[in-house]
């Protein structure tokens, strides 16, 4: 079958996204929020990857994946890096220490042997880390003087690039640390993004003067005029994987495409975002291209005509809390504060049926069950609901015994029991069929349950809470009764 179209907005941050990466593969994208958490999302579906990375105790400024895929690094206002395993979402070894200030951006070296890092206002060094041990790597890499906003490795790993709010760009021997070159001068005012052309000749950068530069990497000469165009500070600058353009996105909420020979746009400015656009990036391919925002959501854009990919979904009246496809993928359901489910057709994006009604408060989680027959719902109202997929009706009753909202509802793998965890800090259990309670509730939470998922095998349930703690279950002794 075909896949549908990449949906228009992906939302799940509750706060400004500050970076966005793509997985080496480009099946994956990886988010930073000011929410203080990291996220993975399907390029393909749009859908959240496992539960968020929680761990940082401030704002996330930048993410990265290593070369192979199988590492995520992200750096924060809480002054420290952290390394996550790409796949289960783990934390990889303790916080990488140092920095005096908040870490603005990080990067692997091409090789994946190296992390480089660039500190803030009170920092303004780079530091070179061992990426299998965290150990530092020789002394901090000094020399601006104001906050290292972005930093990048040479294709070819020798040298290192940092952009600085001192408006210089700085070309470092990535082997010895010391500086190549004088600084590279021309912007006028913060730099916040630099990038390598894939072949390594060229540097582009963004500046808080609203300009885009390009610069002859070997001789650190400027290439061309400014780019000019933003009408507010240009936060993020991205080459295309043949090189042929440059992405840029600015706090004017737009993002531009440039012909990267003549620095001319190639089209009008891509519009959307309701807030600043905060970073952007080139799917592997080169025909997406996907922007994170202020305005909390993520956007995917055709990278040829500019044109918005994927379907806006309309219909619901209140904030879109929930959304899932359906085993097969062609369909599409939607929970919302207007306190209705819906469904809709994955490929044309039209409404199927008329909205599901019942709950009394806003439908915070949605699935679907394993045959694709029938949704199950969960509430601010405590209670959990069925429907029939086919008729949109009401399937028996619903299954109360929450005391508090209902946070996140899940299928067994083998379509049994729907598992339910709420605001009351509780796990409860269900009988798919019959809605009956199953066993005792699961405690050992300390705050709201948010998130619950069954293991691919249907042996265990894990679960994530506001208490910061993920904790796994036996399903087996459940199921049982026992």
């Amino acid at each position: 079958m075909s896949w549908p179209a990449p949906p228009l907005q992906w939302v799940g941050h509750t706060d400004a996204i500050m970076c966005i990466r793509y997985s080496p593969d480009g099946y994956r994208i990886a988010t930073g929020s000011n929410d203080k958490t990291i996220r993975i999302w399907d390029t393909e579906t749009g859908a959240a990857v496992g539960n968020p990375l929680v761990g940082h105790t401030d704002d996330v400024l930048y993410v990265a994946y290593s070369p192979d895929g199988r590492r995520i690094i992200s750096g924060s206002s809480d002054k420290t890096i952290r390394i996550w395993d790409a796949e289960t979402g783990a934390p990889v070894g303790k916080p990488l220490e140092g920095h005096t200030g908040w870490v603005n951006c990080v990067a692997y070296s091409p090789d994946g042997r190296r992390i480089i890092s660039g500190g803030g206002a009170d920092d303004q060094s780079i530091r070179i880390w061992d990426a299998g041990t965290g150990i530092p790597v020789g002394k901090p890499l000094v020399g601006h003087t104001q906050f290292v906003r972005s930093i990048a490795y040479s294709p070819d790993g020798r040298r290192i690039i940092s952009g600085s709010g001192d408006s210089t760009i700085r070309i470092w021997d990535a082997e010895t640390g010391t500086a190549v070159k004088k600084p590279l001068e021309g912007h006028t005012d913060g730099v916040m993004s630099v990038a390598y052309s894939p072949d390594g000749q060229h540097i582009v950068s963004g500046s808080d003067d609203r300009t885009i530069r390009i610069w002859d990497a070997k001789t650190g000469a400027v290439v061309g005029r400014p780019l000019e165009g933003h009408t507010d500070e240009v936060w993020s600058v991205a080459y295309s994987p043949n090189g042929r353009h440059i992405i840029s996105g600015s706090n004017d909420r737009t993002i531009r495409i440039w012909d990267a020979d003549s620095g001319v746009a190639i089209c009008s400015p891509l519009e959307g975002h309701g807030w600043d656009v905060n970073c952007v990036a080139y799917s592997i391919n080169g025909k997406r291209i996907v922007s994170g925002s202020s305005d909390m959501t993520i956007r995917m854009w055709d990278a040829e005509t500019g044109a918005a990919a994927g379907h806006r979904l309309e219909g619901h009246t209140d904030f879109v809390k929930c959304v899932a496809y359906s085993t097969n993928g062609q369909q599409i359901i939607s929970g919302s504060d207007d306190g209705t489910i819906r469904i809709w057709d994955a490929k044309t994006g039209a409404a199927v049926g008329k909205p599901l009604e019942g709950h009394t408060g806003f439908v915070e989680c949605v699935a679907y069950s394993t045959n694709g027959q029938q949704i199950v719902s969960g509430s601010v109202d405590s209670t959990i609901r069925i429907w029939d997929v086919k008729t949109g009706v009401q399937v028996g009753k619903p299954l109360e015994g929450h005391t508090g909202p209902v946070r996140s509802v899940a299928y067994s793998p083998d379509g049994r029991f729907i598992t339910s965890g709420s605001e009351d800090e509780t796990i409860r259990t269900w009988d798919a069929m019959t809605g009956a309670a199953v066993g005792k509730p699961l405690k050992g939470h300390t705050n709201y349950v948010l998130s619950v998922a069954y293991s691919p095998n249907g042996r265990h349930i894990i679960s994530g809470s506001s208490d910061r703690t993920i904790r796994i279950w036996d399903a087996v002794r459940i199921g049982d009764g026992t």
